[in-house]
């Protein structure tokens, strides 16, 4: 990550509320194209969450600690503020000296810019304004929110004016915290009903719709030059898991998440004399 920051953009999304096991039936199944394009080896990367739900899980990414491989460790990260005795601080780790790593970011020369989701990033409240506020520039609306049907395709449409408003010089670090995989998600799926309420195939239906739009959310942060990307769930959720429901909860289907990182290329540069 020493070389990637500051020569490339820097992406991170984090699908509120995704279960691992949702999102690898999906990705096996077909059912999510556009990002099993991009997963490596088309697959998902099995997770733990560090936090069980979405205040203290961001808190811990935005320190450097993003889900962390479900297997035996230590395991390097990829960002890692600056303290004595880290034993996952490595070679390729970009240490920052600041607090976080969007201010380390943000020390690099990095445009940091958040696109919120779910309550934690409304701004209408101090709780609601601690994460954004780590951030140069942030956006939520009512629209984003977990309430509305469009969120994703709103948020995807405020990313595109925050990426083209930019000078073509500046580098970007995006986050993006999608709403629509979180409770309520019944609207999207056809058929379901607000009485009927949540499940997980309403759940899955949810990560279809994310899938629907986020090409255009890649081509965005990709339009300039090569982007890095992380695309993970902060934490899962129950619905009915052995009698438990929600999250903010020690089940596995709360800490067990899928995350991916990987490249997005910039479009090839036009041949001379060829027409946009």
């Amino acid at each position: 990550m020493g070389e990637v920051v500051g020569s490339h953009d820097l992406l991170l999304v984090t699908l509120d509320t995704l279960r691992y096991d949702v999102a690898v039936e999906l990705a096996a199944a077909g059912r999510i194209p556009n990002l099993a394009r991009h997963l490596p080896g088309g697959g998902w990367e099995e997770r733990h969450a560090p936090g069980s739900f979405t205040y203290a899980s961001h808190q811990a990414m935005f320190a450097g600690f993003l889900p962390t491989p479900a297997s035996p460790g230590p395991h390097p990260r990829l960002f890692a503020a600056r303290f004595a005795g880290s034993e996952t601080t490595a070679d390729g780790t970009f240490v920052f000296d600041t607090p976080d790593l969007v201010s380390g970011l943000a020390a690099e020369g990095y445009r940091t810019v958040c696109i919120g989701g779910v309550g934690f990033f409304n701004r209408q409240g101090p709780l609601g304004s601690v994460l954004p506020g780590m951030f140069q520039e942030s956006h939520w609306e009512p629209g984003f929110g977990v309430a509305s049907p469009t969120s994703f395709e709103e948020q995807v449409a405020r990313a595109e004016k925050v990426v083209a408003a930019l000078p073509r010089e500046q580098r970007l670090f995006l986050f993006v915290n999608v709403s629509a995989l979180h409770q309520p998600n019944w609207f999207h799926l056809p058929g379901a009903t607000r009485e009927a309420g949540d499940s997980r195939a309403t759940h899955a239906a949810a990560l279809e719709y994310v899938d629907r739009h986020i090409g255009r959310l890649f081509a965005a942060a990709s339009s300039r030059r090569r982007c890095f990307a992380i695309v993970c769930s902060d934490h899962g959720t129950a619905y009915g898991d052995d009698g438990y429901t929600g999250h903010r909860l020690g089940h596995p289907a709360v800490w067990t998440v899928p995350y991916a990182h990987f490249f997005l290329e910039p479009p090839a540069p036009l041949e001379p004399g060829a027409a946009r």
